[in-house]
């Protein structure tokens, strides 16, 4: 079962099996916004963990067991030139200086887990520099090819800054070898937003 935070889903969702092991950092103040999304992405899969914080000494701490850096991905916050991404997928593998790698595949297939900053621009920027083994692990950058599904409901910064759930998709869509995990998350997604959009009942006065 997928390990949780306190601030759990509502809702009971159905994990979906999972290769790609998903760690995800969560901004303390982000656990108090309406339509943070973290804790439905990682109730919707079976391998998955959600921790609060602001730092932690190393990766393996921070998932709470051995972790081979090596072996490890994290979506990458910091400048990629748009010409780099033009002609590359929604899945890209970059180097220290920005740049995609050439040839991803052996390093991606041989991922055994991502991970993902939860919180705003400003939060996860704050994550990325408070924790520098991240700097360790390979960087992932997402190209996506719409903007973010939340959008309308949560204004994001920048186009390709799309939810944690969203974003989770996105990469296990490309590393995982079914599409379930990534469909399940797309569904959960669903949900939260039908629910957000649905209009509150009025309080009955006793």
């Amino acid at each position: 079962m997928a390990a949780m935070s306190d601030d759990a889903a509502p809702e009971a969702i159905a994990p979906a099996a999972n290769r790609i092991f998903v760690l995800i950092l969560q901004h303390p103040q982000e656990r108090r916004e309406p339509l943070a999304t973290a804790a439905t992405a990682v109730a919707a899969l079976r391998h998955a963990k959600l921790v609060a914080g602001l730092s932690w000494p190393n990766l393996s701490r921070a998932l709470g067991r051995d972790a081979d850096p090596r072996r490890w991905g994290v979506l990458y916050l910091g400048s990629v030139q748009p010409v780099a991404l033009a002609s590359a997928g929604e899945l890209v593998l970059v180097d220290r200086q920005g740049e995609p790698v050439d040839n991803p595949e052996p390093i991606l297939s041989d991922l055994e887990g991502i991970v993902l900053l939860d919180g705003n621009w400003s939060q996860a920027k704050t994550l990325w520099w408070r924790n520098p083994w991240l700097l360790k692990l390979h960087r992932l950058v997402l190209n996506p090819p719409r903007p973010a599904r939340l959008g309308r409901l949560r204004r994001e910064p920048r186009r390709d800054a799309l939810s944690t759930i969203e974003a989770a998709a996105l990469a296990l869509r490309h590393l995982e070898p079914d599409p379930t995990p990534a469909d399940a998350l797309l569904a959960a997604l669903d949900r939260l937003i039908a629910e957000a959009r649905r209009p509150r009942q009025p309080a009955v006065e006793a």
